[in-house]
């Protein structure tokens, strides 16, 4: 299945893309995705956004499968489908 990663603002900047496509197999939860995120960007994103050892996000960035919240739906353990689009972004802070 094809799946549709885009990185927004902070991200961007540890990707050096705006997005990429990945072909998964069927049943890949969201955790997997971000670890094939991890392991294909290194130390930058891993160290900065999601943490494959710990299994987590870091606390000022989240994901997005198909413009709902990873916390809304099933965390990292979001299943996902063909043709999903995720977006990993920091959070929005302001005051």
């Amino acid at each position: 299945m094809k799946i549709k990663v885009h990185y927004i603002s902070l991200v961007k900047s540890f990707t050096k893309t705006s997005q990429d496509e990945f072909d998964l197999r069927e049943d890949t939860l969201l955790v997997d995705l971000l670890d094939k995120i991890a392991t294909k960007y290194g130390k930058p994103f891993s160290s900065e956004v999601y943490d494959p050892t710990k299994k987590e996000m870091k606390q000022t960035f989240v994901a997005m499968v198909n413009g709902v919240l990873m916390d809304q739906l099933k965390g990292i353990n979001t299943k996902l489908k063909d043709e999903d689009n995720i977006i990993i972004m920091s959070l929005m802070t302001g005051g």
